[in-house]
């Protein structure tokens, strides 16, 4: 059994007692850190970077070295799973992600197998691994993946998408279509992660970021049901210690209690629902995630500070809560505001946990 230095957003995630309310960006490995620009020049380009475990060490390592941030987060990218099964992920400059061989023909849909994260996805492992030994017991290493809708939206589409007319149209006109793709992407993140578990991730979270473009019936049919499928499949323990999740739907704050039931530790919040609301609505059931508006970090350390404060009040008293941005922090976030957001979340929130009202 491992001891980690600093446990806070393992106990955190799990409800327990802290002195404080721990802190940790999405994306905090990024563009906004001069450091991260240099190695990624050096790296050549994105998937040089993700696929080479000296640099995704180097990149995960870098915010760490700047800020007192409560856990680290494997650098690596959703698509990685897709990209193992053959659809030829790359990156356009000023673009983003997009696939040489979209899904579109039921023959590719009906071939599509799962990739063996020990081969295919060695990449991803050996860093973790790499990674874990770096941190030396410091602070918790999170592992990710995307959730099977959102992955299947860029298998589909072949880019981002701001309409998902290729997906949509496929999940009203051909859902049988649709739910293979979902099933063995299910498969395929639950090999994925339980890997990254093996490999040292000590705790996991899954990125349902397109999640909230659906309706009401269809969120649950094609996104929860199989981000439940994996919680089903996931290791919750190892080498003597619990491994806690987070599942997190971006604009998923409408169907909280649903999320809830999956079974989950813990529910990743966007900037749109209040966190308040959001800890009453799930009954202290689960650890709650977030969820400041990365906007945020472009004014003032002041305002920053006011706004963080906001959102642990609203939080209240008690445990259950890791602080974060509601989505990615931006590449042109200044890194002192980064730094003015984990301070002030260190400093305000030991209120919350010791006036005996915890």
């Amino acid at each position: 059994m491992t001891k980690l230095e600093n446990d806070t957003f393992i106990r955190a995630l799990l409800r327990q007692p802290v002195d404080y309310t721990p802190v940790w960006m999405m994306r905090q490995a990024g563009r906004y850190l001069p450091e991260y620009n240099q190695t990624r020049a050096r790296a050549g380009n994105f998937l040089s970077l993700c696929k080479n475990p000296d640099f995704a060490t180097e990149v995960t390592l870098q915010p760490l070295a700047r800020f007192s941030l409560d856990a680290a987060i494997l650098f690596s990218d959703i698509l990685t799973i897709p990209d193992a099964m053959g659809l030829g992920l790359y990156f356009a400059d000023g673009e983003g992600p997009r696939f040489e061989r979209p899904l579109r023909e039921e023959w590719e849909i009906r071939s599509l197998i799962v990739p063996d994260p020990d081969t295919h996805l060695r990449y991803v492992t050996d860093a973790v691994r790499q990674i874990r030994k770096a941190l030396n017991n410091q602070v918790p290493l999170i592992g990710f993946s995307g959730s099977p809708f959102t992955l299947a939206c860029y298998m589909v589409e072949g880019a981002g998408s701001s309409e998902f007319r290729q997906i949509k149209t496929m999940l009203y006109a051909r859902p049988d279509l649709l739910h293979h793709i979902l099933g063995v992407t299910a498969q395929a993140v639950t090999a994925y992660l339980n890997a990254q578990i093996e490999a040292g991730a000590q705790a996991v979270m899954i990125f349902d970021s397109w999640g909230g473009a659906l309706s009401h019936a269809a969120y649950q049919e094609f996104s929860l049901r199989y981000m439940n499928q994996i919680l089903d499949g996931l290791k919750r323990e190892h080498d003597g210690n619990r491994i806690p999740n987070i599942l997190f739907t971006k604009g998923g704050g409408l169907w909280l209690e649903s999320i809830m039931a999956s079974g989950c530790d813990a529910i990743g919040l966007d900037w749109t629902i209040d966190i308040g609301e959001a800890r009453r609505r799930t009954q202290d059931k689960v650890a709650l995630q977030g969820n400041l508006d990365p906007a945020v970090l472009f004014s003032s350390p002041e305002v920053i500070a006011a706004e963080a404060g906001k959102i642990l009040a609203s939080y209240g008293h008690g445990h259950g809560h890791v602080f974060n941005l509601g989505h990615g922090i931006s590449q042109f976030t200044p890194p002192e505001n980064a730094l003015a957001l984990i301070e002030a979340v260190h400093a305000q929130s030991v209120h919350y946990h010791t006036d005996g009202k915890g």
